[in-house]
């Protein structure tokens, strides 16, 4: 049948149902008849992941030299991020995210330059949709130091004054919060829609003054936009909000109005237990991150407590992943390992982890019910075994990895084929983009050594307020 996908096995709820044998799908994941038997051998469809969490790196870190670290001396390498052209940025990002067979991802933008944001925006929209896979925009609002909490002035008293002007002179400037708002409203206004979900997206609390988290709120609520905030990564971000907000961040974010089902956070690993029921009972999505947690030494995040407190949760990558490659499929495998427990029964069962990796992270990408799908290559993954009556949920979970991916489907669109990307040229962006960074290598290494001291300095900083 012409436009029909012929598969040995249809995994249409993972870990929930077994695989229907020999059939036969329209490109938006419904059956639409029985397979010759053969036809589609040694090929498993199931609805594609979502990667909830996002920075869509082109350029990843450690090629611009900003090797793992603790969160906050890391942050300051981040300023080596070189200037390349943000439409080949989001391109080879969104590509690297299809090719792994994910149909959707949350970009949580980079402005190198905040009052570019509505152009870098356009151009992030453009590559996902010529990519061929859908979008969650979490636009950047932000009026906090992000170097320091509280702001570089409280860097000041381990400094001499001429070191002092130097790091002063490197902070960034912030466009005031209602011009912030302008701007996602723009961008909502100009490209919502057709599979982009265009989001408020303060970077974190302790980047945000309260006068921007509580205007956030309000105009949330005023327009139904959702909101993707990073929430209690690292335990220095603990000490420092639970100074700034005696009774708690998350109690003071429900008390402004900025806790409901329009809100996800990412990381959430110093969530304590009650804030975990305040947040469920609020309806917000926790994405979950635990490559990155790992990478820049947050810790393990509580999804015990979040699941026993009926916090819905999802998976996100943040742009890194184990082995800094994107692979979807590891971070699942990662995140049911570290959360597994050590009873009888595991604590996350299989159905659940996929679930939360497809259904949810589409509703924190602002997309409807997942009709993508992607087909893998399962006789690979089963080449060696002596049954072939194994649970295809936990072969999947057990053993896939985005190598492994052979065809993606996208709102009925053909986005990777024979695991290659047909919408875009992926290997000619990539090579364009590298050398885009490479020329500006010179221009980077003058700031290799602010990066270096500034680093440092932080480093300095929580060694001695936070010992």
């Amino acid at each position: 049948m012409s436009g029909t996908i012929a598969v040995e096995r249809w995994l249409a709820s993972p870990g929930r149902m077994p695989a229907e044998r020999d059939a036969l799908l329209d490109p938006r994941g419904k059956v639409v008849g029985k397979a010759e038997s053969g036809a589609g051998r040694g090929l498993l469809a199931m609805p594609a992941p979502v990667n909830a969490h996002d920075h869509g790196y082109g350029i990843r870190p450690f090629d611009f030299g900003c090797v793992d670290d603790a969160l906050e001396p890391w942050i300051p390498w981040m300023r080596l991020r070189p200037p390349t052209d943000p439409y080949l940025e989001a391109l080879v990002a969104c590509g690297r995210v299809a090719l792994a067979g994910c149909g959707a991802t949350m970009h949580c933008h980079n402005s190198l330059n905040a009052a570019s944001l509505v152009e870098e925006a356009a151009q992030v929209v453009r590559a996902a949709r010529d990519c061929g896979i859908r979008l969650g925009l979490s636009c950047p609002m932000l009026d906090g130091s992000p170097f320091v909490y509280g702001g570089p002035e409280m860097l000041r008293p381990l400094l001499r004054e001429k070191e002092w002007e130097r790091i002063a002179g490197l902070a960034p400037r912030y466009l005031p919060v209602r011009e912030q708002l302008a701007a996602v409203d723009e961008i909502a206004r100009t490209h919502s829609g057709d599979g982009v979900s265009v989001q408020y997206g303060p970077t974190g609390p302790q980047w945000a003054s309260n006068d921007l988290l509580e205007a956030i709120a309000e105009a949330s609520a005023a327009t139904g936009r959702r909101i993707h905030m990073h929430l209690l990564e690292s335990p220095r971000q603990r000490v420092w909000l639970d100074q700034r907000f005696p009774e708690g961040v998350v109690r003071y974010l429900d008390r402004i109005g900025f806790l409901s089902p329009r809100l996800a956070i990412a990381h959430g690993v110093q969530l304590r237990p009650d804030e975990c029921e305040l947040l469920a009972e609020r309806g917000v999505t926790l994405v979950s991150n635990p490559s990155a947690n790992l990478r820049l030494r947050s810790g393990i995040a509580p999804l015990d407590e979040a699941r026993r407190a009926g916090l819905g949760w999802a998976v996100g990558l943040d742009g890194t992943g184990l082995d800094d490659d994107q692979d979807i499929w590891r971070e699942m495998r990662l995140l049911w390992l570290l959360h597994g427990g050590r009873e009888i029964e595991p604590r996350i069962g299989i159905g659940e982890l996929f679930d939360a990796a497809v259904r949810r992270g589409a509703a924190v990408v602002g997309q409807p019910p997942a009709e993508d799908i992607v087909v893998i290559d399962y006789a690979a993954l089963i080449e060696e075994a002596m049954f072939d009556d194994l649970d295809e949920a936990a072969v999947v979970l057990g053993r896939m990895r985005a190598a492994h991916v052979r065809d993606l489907y996208v709102a009925g669109r053909k986005v990777v084929s024979d695991g290659r990307l047909v919408t875009v040229d992926h290997d000619s962006a990539r090579r364009e983009l590298v050398a885009q960074a490479r020329a500006a290598r010179g221009a980077l290494e003058s700031q290799r050594d602010d990066a270096r001291i500034l680093s440092e300095l932080v480093r300095r900083y929580y060694r001695k307020t936070y010992p």
